[in-house]
Parts: structure tokens; C-alpha cells; sequence
């Protein structure tokens, strides 16, 4: 089960210095909207508009990562229409899992039932993760600026921690210390053989 948060926040603090723990790379991104300007934090200034850069799995893009499979260490469950996965070592939130279409789909291309399958799957592993005891939510999140391949985030965040709400939860999930892997790998068990509970196969 996740961690109780007065040793969530022990484990945050023994990684920070002065209290404050480092920038995450993604402060390096091109992407990344601020920067430091005079000692204040600023909106960077909005580039002109050029042309969409191809995804992976499109045309000149880098090749699909889901259509080439997944290694047996990022697969948590799976039926024959889709794969739930996370990435090989724990990160900073409690648990950030991916549910993957097994066909080749973009957001938008599921049709009536394989969307029905999405939303039943998708509410199920929320009131699973949600059920974890010191969970306080489950974010779920479809971002498709990376791969066309269909797929969305769920993401909890820890349960009493007033900072870490809403879409900035993704951000401290690079920031804080990873969560310990066996109160990680406890979990991802727990949901895994829960979600089988209604078909498909545990892999976690």
C-alpha cells in the first residue's frame, strides 16, 4: 500500500537541501512555459507558429513504442484489446499508469464498443487506484502531442498534500524522490489482480 504521508514527506525532505528539492528536467524543455528573467519567474515569449512536427507512429516520426511492445517489466495487466502499463522504476507520485489500445488508433478513431471498453476499464482502475489507502485522487489525462498511438495517463497523487493538486501534480511527479520500489511493486500487484477481477490477466 502507498506510504503514509507523514513518511512521504520524510522521504521528500531527506532528498531536498536547504528544504527545497532540484529543478526537474523538464525545466529544460522547449516546451517548459517559463523562464527566470530579473530574479522573477515569467511566461517565456510564444514563438511564431511553424509546422507540426510528426508523432511517433506517423509518417517521419519516430517508430510506435507500443505497436513495437512492451518489455515484460512495464506491463502491470492486459486483455486482448489493451495493455495497462508504467514505466520500469517508480517516480515520484505514487503510481502513474498508461492504458495503451492494442490496435494502432489515434484519440478520436475508437469506435462505440472500444470506446465503451476504454470507459469501463478506465473507471474501474480509477476507483482501484483511488481505493488505495493515502491516495487522495486519481488525475486521468490524455495528452497527444507525443505518439498517435491511443493512450491515457492515470496519475495519483498522494492523499493531504495541498500543493500537489490538480494538472501540476504531473510536474512534482519529476520532482519529488522516487516512491520505494517494494511499496511500488505492492501496488501495482493490487491493481493489477483487481482490474483482472473483471478479465484480462495480472502481469504486475
Amino acid at each position: 500500500m502507498p506510504e503514509p504521508a507523514a513518511d512521504f514527506h520524510a522521504r521528500v525532505l531527506a532528498a531536498a537541501v536547504d528544504g527545497r528539492l532540484p529543478a526537474p528536467a523538464m525545466s529544460q524543455w522547449d516546451i517548459f512555459p517559463w523562464e527566470a528573467v530579473d530574479g522573477a519567474v515569467v511566461p517565456k515569449v510564444l514563438d511564431a507558429p511553424g509546422a507540426e512536427a510528426p508523432r511517433a507512429g506517423e509518417e517521419g516520426g519516430r517508430s510506435c513504442p507500443a505497436c513495437a511492445g512492451f518489455t515484460a517489466d512495464r506491463l502491470v495487466w492486459e486483455d486482448e484489446h489493451w495493455q495497462l502499463t508504467v514505466e520500469p522504476r517508480p517516480s515520484g507520485l505514487p503510481l502513474v499508469l498508461t492504458l495503451w489500445s492494442r490496435e494502432h488508433l489515434d484519440t478520436g478513431d475508437l469506435d462505440d464498443d472500444q470506446a465503451g471498453e476504454f470507459g469501463r476499464i478506465a473507471n474501474r482502475l480509477v476507483r482501484i487506484v483511488q481505493g488505495l489507502p493515502h491516495v487522495g485522487r486519481v488525475h486521468v489525462n490524455r495528452w497527444g502531442d507525443g505518439c498517435s498511438h491511443f493512450h491515457v495517463w492515470f496519475v495519483a497523487r498522494p492523499e493531504g498534500f495541498a500543493q500537489i493538486k490538480g494538472s501540476y501534480a504531473v510536474e512534482w511527479d519529476d520532482i519529488l524522490p522516487p516512491v520505494d520500489e517494494d511499496v511500488w511493486r505492492a501496488d501495482l500487484h493490487t491493481v493489477a489482480t483487481k482490474l483482472a477481477n473483471w478479465g484480462g490477466h495480472a502481469r504486475a
